[in-house]
């Protein structure tokens, strides 16, 4: 594996470290808040986990792999941003059920889950900018959807905060609650769109 590779390697698994926590603490959090947005996030970070861990394991196994056949290394990229295409769909209309079915009730503390999202947009948008350098240098598809996942992440966790922050400013009131539940169906429709945009350019890459 040369030193590009190993850096792509690297960027993948550090993503896969720093995302492992969100879940655990959102998880934990959910004991003491439940926002529909803070429920929604717990859904979505868990399952970006996943798809996080998929996309490692592909790319690590495609570039490590002198052996494999270019045929063979497209296929199993594209399986891997098909799974993510679809985790972001799954992620997003699960949110999205949440939103409507939540209710207009006391929230909670949602001060664990506002911590997160705010260390969330620091920490994705300097991925999505790594990201982005990475596939552009090398052009692998593993690298250019992660890109996307963490443009995604980005925008997301800053309707998250603002979400989060007017319920801990404005408690129990309608305001809130509107923004509250408008914040959970913005991640919910983002992500369904980038889980669509992903999964449509992977099925055209599989056409003859």
């Amino acid at each position: 594996m040369d030193q590009e590779k190993k850096s792509g390697y690297r960027t993948l698994l550090i993503s896969v470290l720093m995302s492992s926590y969100g879940p655990v603490i959102l998880g934990l959090g959910l004991r003491v808040g439940h926002s529909s947005t803070q429920i929604a996030d717990f859904t979505r970070r868990t399952a970006e986990l996943l798809a996080l861990v998929v996309a490692f394991v592909v790319y690590a196994v495609t570039n490590r792999r002198q052996d494999m056949s270019e045929n063979r290394r497209q296929a199993l990229e594209r399986k891997g941003n098909l799974f993510t295409g679809v985790i972001m769909c799954v992620s997003g209309l699960s949110m999205l059920l949440l939103s409507v079915l939540s209710a207009d009730t006391d929230k909670g503390n949602v001060i664990p889950a506002l911590a997160i999202a705010f260390l969330g947009v620091v920490a994705n948008s300097i991925f999505w900018r790594r990201y982005t350098s990475l596939y552009r240098k090398q052009g692998n598809a593993i690298l250019g959807v992660q890109a996307r996942l963490y443009g995604a992440k980005t925008a997301v966790d800053v309707c998250v905060v603002i979400a989060l922050a007017a319920v801990l400013i404005f408690p129990g009131t309608k305001a809130s609650f509107w923004l509250d539940r408008i914040g959970s169906t913005l991640v919910s429709l983002y992500m369904i769109r980038c889980g669509i945009m992903t999964i449509m350019e992977q099925n055209k890459l599989k056409r003859p």
